[in-house]
């Protein structure tokens, strides 16, 4: 024992020699930290120098020449206005997620986010700062929008779908917009000098009209990044003012009678039937478009997970814990794209107003659908859960359900409008694929 113990020692004074050493001399020396010194100011010196650092400086006193943290160089306007008019909008949104309780878990972070990325000299959104790193963890190589979509997958029942096929229909119908505002941005660009959107950009812009967050940002990141915050904003807003857009189209396309339709009892489905319809979804992504497979991968897998009854401690955490923390962390990465300099160009507007149109004639042909199949099909449907078949889970089904409940107090459709509601998801994937195998 002794002598064990006298070895160990040697052995541990010997490598405390080698670490003493002097590094070999093909080592590159070191330079010499060079430490600034100090210069003493007056009083009224540290004060203008405390000044010069404010943020009420920086807005009374922009400076030519001044750039953001990307190094791009900003204009007065965007120093001063620019950003007091983007704070004023997050305000806004703000409002709208508080007082009016629009979509409150999307519009808080983001709203928040912008807030975060106006405030001049802090470096929060660029290389550095905090929501830059969130920005680049997340966003920049899709991982959050692929993790809010397993999230999705594990709160959805397809059941109401697979119990009403049909229903996919109307679901696919309200893609319709998508493709629709595709053309449309193409054709502003050909045909008026004010706008020059390439058609990886009206292809991105052109997502919007699915009405999914997740979707855009994946498209967006890959055509067309620059675009990105306008993009995000739009999809995420319109998906928050589904309540507002919607009932005014879906009044005007439907008549009384036809909101007051009563659809057929849903069948049940089987356990099978739903874990098998996960699996047959990812095959025929894999084998028909392979490049909408990482959306339709997460949120098969969420879905698989939470109908194999297994693994409820993965569920818990995809339908809570994972979505949440996502959607924060998502939420104010997509806000740092509401700085003033890449928000408050002419090109945003004009994505705003696109993204409107294709919402509005998703919505529309949602509905036109579940019209047309009415005289074709034996069990009427309801017109209004056309309007479901855009991909806002499950505010579109409720709105449907609410529109139907005015019309006949007694009338329940939230769970036949969530057939068209989760097809919807499926379809805006889908949608996501095709337009990335164009570009292929």
């Amino acid at each position: 024992m002794k002598k064990l113990l006298l070895v160990i020692a040697s052995l541990t004074f010997i490598f405390s020699l080698n670490l003493s050493a002097t590094p070999h001399s093909s080592e590159a020396p070191q330079a010499p930290v060079v430490e600034k010194e100090y210069e003493s100011k007056t009083m009224g010196e540290l004060i203008v120098s405390f000044y010069e650092t404010t943020g009420l400086n920086a807005f009374l006193n922009p400076k030519e020449g001044a750039t953001n943290a990307h190094g791009e160089e900003l204009t007065i306007f965007q120093q001063t206005g620019g950003r007091i008019m983007m704070i004023l909008i997050t305000l806004l949104l703000f409002y709208l997620a508080i007082a009016k309780g629009f979509e409150p878990l999307l519009l808080i972070p983001i709203g928040f986010g912008g807030l975060l990325a106006n405030i001049p000299l802090a470096n929060i959104i660029g290389p550095g700062g905090f929501i830059g790193e969130l920005y680049n963890a997340g966003i920049a190589n899709e991982l959050f929008p692929i993790l809010i979509f397993m999230g999705v997958g594990a709160m959805t029942d397809f059941g109401p779908l697979l119990a009403n096929p049909k229903t996919a229909l109307l679901g696919a119908a309200a893609q319709f917009g998508i493709f629709g505002t595709l053309v449309g941005a193409v054709a502003l660009s050909q045909y008026t000098d004010i706008f020059s959107f390439t058609l990886q950009q009206a292809s991105a812009i052109s997502i919007i009209g699915g009405a999914d967050g997740p979707t855009s940002i994946f498209i967006a990141n890959k055509l067309a990044p620059d675009l990105m915050g306008a993009i995000a904003v739009a999809a995420y807003s319109y998906m928050a003012l589904v309540p507002i857009i919607q009932p005014p189209i879906m009044r005007a396309l439907t008549t009384v009678k036809e909101r007051k339709i009563r659809m057929s009892q849903l069948r049940h489905v089987t356990q099978l039937e739903k874990i098998i319809f996960p699996l047959t979804i990812l095959m025929l992504s894999l084998l028909i478009l392979p490049e909408s497979s990482p959306l339709i991968g997460a949120l098969t897998f969420g879905n698989f997970i939470r109908e194999s009854k297994v693994a409820e401690r993965l569920n818990d955490v995809m339908q809570n814990a994972m979505i949440n923390m996502v959607t924060i962390f998502l939420g104010l990465a997509v806000g740092s794209k509401l700085a003033a300099e890449k928000f408050l160009v002419p090109e945003t507007l004009a994505i705003i107003a696109l993204g409107l149109i294709a919402f509005s004639v998703g919505t529309a042909t949602g509905v036109l659908m579940a019209k047309l199949m009415n005289k074709f099909s034996k069990h009427p449907v309801n017109p209004l859960i056309g309007s479901a078949g855009v991909s806002a889970v499950p505010m579109a089904a409720r709105v449907s359900n609410s529109e139907g409940m005015k019309a006949d107090r007694t009338n329940m459709l939230l769970m036949h409008a969530m057939g068209p509601n989760v097809a919807g998801v499926i379809g805006s994937a889908v949608a996501a694929g095709v337009l990335l195998s164009i570009f292929k």
